[in-house]
């Protein structure tokens, strides 16, 4: 039997992402895990509005989005435990600028550059609705057909009601492979 638990949001864990930009004139970083897919050439970033970086992301419409592997992990806890206003975390991370013109973490083994195309606001979020520019994969991150092995990645995932971190695990399957087995398997003769 399942128990009613409220309203409670239970699609974690989500992989956790460093967020780059500039604000002020500095490059600044945001640890942020709200993060989500919308088509296949589109994310949003769900920020809070209190977050130092938003503004930066709404003056310049560019974001780049670093995904965290366990070894840039203290460093990405690092700038989701300060605030831009008061730290300075522009050399928190070695980086360099994208072809679209965003701070790329050297250390990230996958960073995507963004262009924000809207800002979807909710009450005390800035839901920021991105376009892929440019994605920049590690070469060891990528099988011998030329795509991203999540298991050579394994991204960092962040799980949100114990507030902690986790490793990816093995691959269970592969997609469409179980639904045509049980079709198979429940085929009226």
């Amino acid at each position: 039997m399942k128990k009613n638990i409220g309203n409670v949001l239970a699609l974690y864990p989500t992989p956790a992402v460093v967020v780059g930009t500039e604000v002020g004139g500095k490059i600044n970083w945001l640890l942020v895990a709200h993060i989500g897919i919308i088509g296949h050439d589109m994310l949003m970033l769900s920020m809070h509005k209190a977050h130092h970086t938003n503004a930066g992301v709404k003056a310049t419409s560019r974001v780049s989005v670093n995904v965290v592997d366990e070894a840039m992990l203290p460093q990405a806890d690092y700038v989701g435990c300060v605030s831009g206003a008061k730290v300075d975390k522009s050399d928190v991370f070695a980086w360099h600028s994208g072809e679209a013109g965003t701070p790329v973490i050297d250390a990230s083994p996958l960073t995507m550059e963004c262009e924000v195309v809207d800002d979807y606001e909710t009450e005390t979020f800035d839901n920021f609705i991105c376009r892929i520019a440019n994605t920049y994969a590690d070469e060891s991150i990528l099988g011998a057909d030329g795509k991203i092995d999540y298991g050579r990645l394994k991204p960092v995932l962040f799980e949100m009601p114990t507030y902690s971190y986790l490793k990816t695990g093995e691959v269970i399957g592969k997609c469409t492979v179980a639904g045509r087995e049980y079709k198979k398997g429940h085929e009226k003769a």
